[in-house]
């Protein structure tokens, strides 16, 4: 296990670095946020093959983690196509250094992606049968899968309507959350933790679904997105009066 950590470390290190050479190269730090996926489907499958678990764990786990990671990776690939630097990445390093990129940017989604992956790694040492843990992370799993990957192809479909700029897309899935996208990324490694808990190891990795979902609801997802985007959007104000800023939840009625 320690091994396996060591080498999961260098596999996030790894695709990071290349990450900064293609990002400097090309001047775009944007290309992280692709990376970000295709680092955990590395990590996951770099484990399954170092792992001597039960090889059902191994195998649902990693497929789990791989078709999560490569599907944001391919679709933050699509939605970045034909645009310049992202204005986050743009205003955090502006007049600043490469090296302090790689430690600010780099780096940190490196040690972050690699301590919330703990779940993914230590599942694949259990050794014991398959059993009732895997129901529940499984179903977990799929419905923060779907939440991510529905809301994502809607907002996909709403941008591309000419019509729509300036508005808020506030149906489908958008209706129930501002963000079904984050909440759905939050669901699917609360449900990876899930398949982790058969071990007390396991469960002791708590930490990892707790950072990613302070990460996404309070810190660099939900927060940064809605900043600015009352004075964007004029409708902006009263969606968040209505809408839930992140667990799903029926929209609140209009006061008169």
């Amino acid at each position: 296990m320690l091994t396996n950590l060591w080498v999961t470390a260098l596999v996030a290190l790894g695709v990071v670095s290349v990450t900064f050479v293609i990002g400097t190269v090309r001047h775009r730090d944007r290309y992280i946020d692709v990376a970000w996926g295709l680092g955990f489907a590395g990590i996951a499958v770099a484990t399954g093959l170092l792992a001597d678990g039960d090889a059902v764990r191994r195998v649902l786990v990693t497929g789990l983690t791989v078709v999560w990671g490569v599907r944001l990776a391919a679709h933050i690939a699509y939605r970045g196509r034909g645009h310049g630097e992202d204005p986050r990445y743009a205003k955090l390093l502006a007049g600043k250094p490469r090296l302090y990129a790689f430690g600010m940017v780099y780096l940190l989604q490196a040690a972050i992606m690699w301590f919330v992956s703990l779940p993914v790694q230590v599942a694949q040492y259990d050794r014991s049968a398959p059993d009732w843990w895997l129901l529940p992370g499984v179903a977990l799993w799929a419905v923060g899968f779907y939440f991510e990957a529905v809301g994502d192809r809607q907002l996909v479909r709403f941008t591309r309507d000419p019509a729509n700029k300036g508005k808020v897309l506030d149906t489908g899935l958008w209706r129930y959350t501002r963000h079904p996208n984050y909440f759905g990324d939050a669901t699917v490694w609360w449900g990876l933790y899930l398949l982790a808990c058969g071990t007390w190891a396991g469960a002791a990795t708590i930490l990892s679904p707790i950072v990613m979902t302070y990460f996404l609801a309070g810190k660099t997802g939900k927060p940064l997105l809605e900043q600015g985007m009352a004075e964007r959007r004029p409708g902006y104000a009263d969606y968040v009066a209505r809408t839930s800023g992140f667990v799903p939840r029926r929209p609140r009625k209009r006061e008169r």
